[in-house]
């Protein structure tokens, strides 16, 4: 069973759709103890950096997700804002700490061709590392749906699965360990997206 974690933030019927159409069994987390119960982890996530830090601790979900997934090592996947909550730390609206799971901040986008609007919003072509298991199966440089105006820069390269180019080098998917997330939007992204999320149920980290 996956578990996708509500803590009202998130973009919860689209990822749920998502994952039920590549034949997850899918429950949805109201509270960090139902975590208790699933094998894999999503984290989705729409809004502000610091909302979603505090709304995962009023929920109960910092504990129990740093329990799930540093001690018991169960795979997660993060979307999007999801993603972004793994940093170290998030500069939007001011500063705020993340899950820290990942070295890295996260930055507003400063495109380097002024014509580019943020946010990002549309299809962008994905640049994916060839041996990574959450993209076996896709093209080269699949179209995949960003919604964003913040960004994931990490410290390590060897955390960033793959980037898509924005004015500059964006981080469109970083992995590390048990940790998986994207920038863009599986649950959107259509038949690639759908692949993406088939890989991650397959996924033994």
């Amino acid at each position: 069973m996956i578990g996708i974690v509500d803590y009202g933030m998130g973009n919860l019927l689209s990822v749920y759709h998502g994952l039920e159409m590549v034949g997850a069994e899918v429950k949805v987390c109201t509270r960090g103890e139902d975590l208790k119960d699933v094998e894999r982890i999503v984290l989705p996530g729409v809004g502000a950096f610091g909302d979603c830090m505090t709304n995962l601790t009023e929920k109960g979900f910092t504990e129990a997700l740093n329990k799930a997934i540093l001690q018991q090592g169960k795979p997660i996947l993060g979307i999007c804002l999801g993603m972004q909550a793994m940093a170290r730390r998030g500069f939007e609206g001011g500063e705020h700490k993340g899950l820290g799971w990942i070295e890295g901040d996260v930055v507003r986008l400063q495109p380097d061709d002024p014509l580019l609007r943020v946010p990002h919003v549309g299809w962008n072509e994905v640049h994916y590392r060839q041996e990574s298991p959450l993209f076996a199966g896709l093209p080269l440089s699949p179209d995949c749906y960003f919604v964003h105006s913040y960004h994931l820069r990490c410290d390590h390269e060897h955390d960033v699965d793959a980037i898509c180019n924005y004015g500059g080098a964006v981080t469109a998917a970083v992995r590390r360990n048990n940790i998986f997330g994207t920038q863009f939007h599986p649950e959107k992204s259509q038949d690639y997206g759908l692949q993406v999320l088939s890989n991650f149920l397959k996924w033994k980290p």
